[in-house]
């Protein structure tokens, strides 16, 4: 089997449109909640979500503007970046195998809702011409695809908050049985439309507003946890074979040598400690690590009452006495909940936590539940940390549980020479 190297990542998120500015705002503890615009809020119980702050002329020409939606614009930046990180480079053949595996809950929610607003509300006959083009769930792979001259697979997962992940994941799987030299894996979500917002209010999940502080609403952990906050963005990473990449003199972030899939198979919606368990099991034997060489864990952590007590139990399942050693946290409590494109940003998370021997703190944890008794990061980052391999988590409504595991390289091996 290969073995894969990660050689670039980009993102764009509600704490930062560059991995370097995201994973400062994690370690700052900068908050990316806020209150919605006033569009949305009076027609909204939950007032409160995690926007992304991008301006899309700054990098699409209007005319191409319109044949994106949301979605496909964060996934076009955030990959644009990964690309030009990496530096990569590949032949005519190498592109004939090199792909594109992206993850998404909900594809393009804004022009759906957008076309359902000028039938029904506005009562036209006439939508937008490309509304087809637009809403469809592959839209941001293959637009990737095109820009980067992409022939190999090209795939969409939607596994709900689990899609991002399963995507990396199995590209990982692609680059490792030498199907393919590089892959662009990740995630893009842009779900923050009334008609969504209100969806998920119905389902009783998210975060009630902060009385004193709108960004400290989602608060995983804590006691007086209420529910997720809704985020959007995107994030991508180039995925490179390790010895193309050690011929090319690429910096290597991290080895990605671990990625369990497991399905619940048992409820809908509440999750199960059998299921995410046996996923983080699965991450461990494939990597080929014990669970005390695992020095942080990033996790699902959602803020939802019944999700951080099961994962809590879950990790304790796996880690053993090992469980009360890993520092352990939940940036959703700054970037929110992605949906489909969680896994990839808390992977990039992950990847810089290691990289940095720093975790990023599960913020506003000021009445730790009892039932969540890990080492949670409470507050504060935690620096100077020896962290060889770390674990990010990702978990979904319908019970399809993904977890990846990611190694450090060699120092030799982090940077080109020199360098």
């Amino acid at each position: 089997m290969k073995r894969v190297a990660v050689t670039g990542m980009g993102i764009v998120s509600p704490c930062g449109n560059t991995p370097q500015e995201f994973f400062g705002n994690l370690v700052a503890g900068r908050s990316g909640v806020r209150r919605l615009p006033d569009q949305f809020a009076p027609r909204l119980a939950t007032r409160v979500a995690a926007l992304a702050d991008l301006d899309p002329g700054a990098h699409f020409a209007p005319t191409r503007q319109r044949m994106l939606d949301r979605v496909s614009q964060f996934a076009l930046i955030a990959a644009a970046q990964a690309v030009t990180e990496a530096g990569l480079e590949l032949s005519d053949e190498e592109r004939r195998h090199a792909g594109v595996f992206i993850g998404t809950g909900m594809g393009g929610a804004c022009s759906v809702e957008d076309g359902y607003a000028t039938l029904y509300r506005d009562h036209s006959d006439r939508i937008k011409p490309f509304s087809v083009l637009l809403a469809m769930n592959n839209a941001a792979a293959a637009w990737i695809g095109i820009d980067h001259r992409l022939s190999g697979p090209n795939l969409t997962f939607s596994t709900a908050c689990s899609s991002s992940a399963v995507a990396i994941g199995e590209a990982w799987r692609r680059i490792r049985s030498g199907e393919a030299p590089a892959m662009l894996a990740g995630g893009a979500e842009a779900p923050l439309t009334l008609g969504t917002l209100k969806a998920w209010e119905a389902l009783r999940t998210l975060a009630g507003e902060d009385r004193c502080d709108a960004s400290a609403s989602c608060k995983p952990f804590a006691r007086d946890r209420s529910g997720l906050v809704l985020g959007e963005g995107a994030a991508v990473l180039v995925l490179e074979e390790w010895e193309r990449a050690i011929r090319r003199g690429a910096r290597i972030r991290g080895e990605l040598v671990g990625y369990g899939l497991h399905t619940d198979g048992a409820h809908i919606t509440h999750p199960s400690v059998a299921g995410q368990s046996e996923a983080m099991q699965l991450a461990l034997e494939s990597a080929g690590l014990d669970p005390a060489e695992i020095g942080y864990i990033n996790a699902h952590g959602t803020a939802t009452p019944v999700n951080d007590a099961i994962e809590t139990a879950a990790i304790r399942k796996v880690f053993g006495t090992h469980a009360d050693r890993v520092p352990v946290s939940s940036t959703k409590s700054m970037h929110g909940h992605l949906l489909g494109a969680a896994g990839a940003v808390e992977f990039i998370a992950t990847l810089l936590a290691l990289e940095a021997g720093t975790a990023p703190p599960t913020m506003h944890l000021q009445c730790p539940d009892p039932e969540c008794d890990l080492d949670y990061v409470p507050n504060r980052a935690r620096q100077g940390l020896r962290i060889d391999a770390a674990m990010s988590n990702s978990f979904a409504f319908g019970g399809t549980n993904a977890v990846l595991v990611v190694r450090a390289p060699p120092p030799a091996k982090r940077t080109v020479a020199g360098a």
